[in-house]
């Protein structure tokens, strides 16, 4: 390669952004510690051709048997990532402290144990003994499941190469440092060099790499986002510290959708495969109670049936009270003026408190009318008719909206055995078993529910 002299400069770990001084914040994404010093040629570049390290084929000539997915024995994980683990892939799961990431990954490693492949997990955070007892206590102990404690990149590699194992662990890729990079353990620099090691050795041996990766206040991976683009597979874990419940989602993969969630119930055992986690968003009770409605929301591809409850109390202060638990405040405090000015429900003196059941968050639209009609029924001090199920958008105008895909929410209710379900007009969608009322307004929905005043 020609050239002549060359020049000294900073770039940006996550944008590009050149600049050539040190700054401490990028002018252009505003992300902070991310320029590293670069050094660039200057004047006309030739790029000579040289040898192919292996001839180009017909598309159709390259067998796809070698990338066929391997169950990894975790149904819930396995819809998520598009039916299995793909040979020399590189999966990054990111999620809160806490949430269960190494549970769920050494469970994945014991399961592939004990399906006769050799495993590494790699623990950086925590000594070899601790990952030990964890593993007992989950049932995760296995004789081809083998455990290191490694801060070193090169001694990482070295026990892969010694093991050659076909599904590694490396919790987590921000603990470990490469010698002769720049920067500590989980820098920029660090995280990026470490991450393509791994990458590289993944698609030369076709050795599956999971990453545990950390992430930040607003719940982005944290690193550069060179990371992301690296991986072939992001997984975000998420759940709330006072609920059971766990989701992975897919935010990018390569192998299959990106639209699937998988729930997983946190308990002293590890985490169990919640196949149909209904059960957790609803209340167990005989008889129907005043101040709740039951909906159907979807993560994804999945339709999950969720309960809204709300309390209406007269207030002893000058500003009523708008608590909420599970849903979105703005949008609450926007449903509440609609139900008390279109549905003639006075909500103005009293206390109004929103939740949702087994720790659920309902962020769209859909879950709008249940809500309407859990307030409703909390200030009438009467319950919503028994087997009810409500779905649909409501506007400032008091109509009701469709929601997509009515036709699986409808589906799921009638699964569950729901009796009636009162939708927007245009939705009606036949389902065996099930008494599907199209109502125009949040009045109409209150009358069908609550009966006549």
């Amino acid at each position: 390669m020609a050239g002549a002299a060359r020049s000294s400069g900073y770039s940006c770990a996550e944008c590009g952004w050149r600049t050539t001084k040190w700054v401490g914040r990028c002018s252009q994404c505003e992300a902070w510690g991310t320029l590293a010093e670069t050094v660039a040629p200057v004047g006309r570049v030739r790029a000579l051709p040289g040898a192919p390290l292996s001839p180009a084929l017909p598309i159709d000539a390259v067998s796809a048997e070698v990338s066929a997915p391997v169950p990894t024995g975790v149904g819930e994980l396995d819809r998520v990532l598009g039916g299995g683990l793909v040979p020399g892939a590189v999966v990054l799961l990111a999620g809160e402290p806490g949430v269960g990431k190494s549970t769920l990954l050494l469970q994945v490693a014991a399961r592939a144990a004990d399906a006769g492949r050799c495993a590494l997990y790699v623990t950086g955070e925590e000594s070899a003994a601790q990952v030990r007892m964890r593993a007992a206590r989950i049932g995760a102990l296995s004789p081809r499941l083998y455990l290191a404690a490694e801060t070193d990149l090169d001694a990482v590699l070295g026990q892969v190469a010694a093991l050659a194992p076909a599904l590694v662990v490396l919790d987590s890729v921000q603990t470990v440092a490469a010698a002769g990079t720049d920067g500590v353990a989980g820098g920029v620099t660090q995280v990026r060099e470490v991450a393509a090691a791994l990458t590289r050795v993944a698609k030369e041996t076709g050795t599956v790499v999971l990453l545990v990766g950390h992430v930040t206040k607003d719940g982005s991976v944290a690193g550069p986002r060179s990371l992301e683009h690296l991986v072939d597979v992001v997984c975000q874990f998420e759940g709330e510290r006072t609920s059971r419940l766990r989701m992975v989602r897919a935010t990018k993969n390569r192998f299959g959708p990106c639209d699937e969630v998988g729930c997983f119930d946190f308990v002293d055992g590890g985490l169990a495969e919640l196949a149909d986690p209904s059960g957790l968003f609803l209340s167990e009770r005989t008889a129907p109670v005043p101040g709740t409605c039951v909906t159907v929301s979807m993560d994804g591809r999945r339709a999950l049936v969720a309960e809204v409850q709300a309390l209406v109390a007269a207030s002893s202060l000058p500003s009523p009270r708008r608590a909420t638990s599970g849903l979105d405040a703005a949008r609450v405090a926007m449903v509440l003026a609609v139900t008390e000015r279109r549905a003639g429900v006075r909500l103005g003196a009293m206390d109004v408190f929103a939740a949702t059941v087994g720790g659920v968050r309902l962020a769209e639209p859909a879950a709008d009318l249940a809500l309407v009609l859990a307030v409703a029924s909390a200030a009438s001090d009467r319950p919503v008719r028994a087997g009810t199920v409500a779905l649909g958008e409501v506007g400032l105008s008091g109509e009701l909206r469709r929601v997509s895909g009515s036709d699986v929410r409808l589906a799921e209710a009638a699964r569950l055995g729901f009796a009636t379900a009162l939708v927007p007009p245009g939705t009606a969608v036949g389902r065996a078993g099930l008494r599907v009322v199209e109502v125009a307004d949040v009045a109409a929905a209150r009358a069908a529910a609550l009966g006549g005043e």
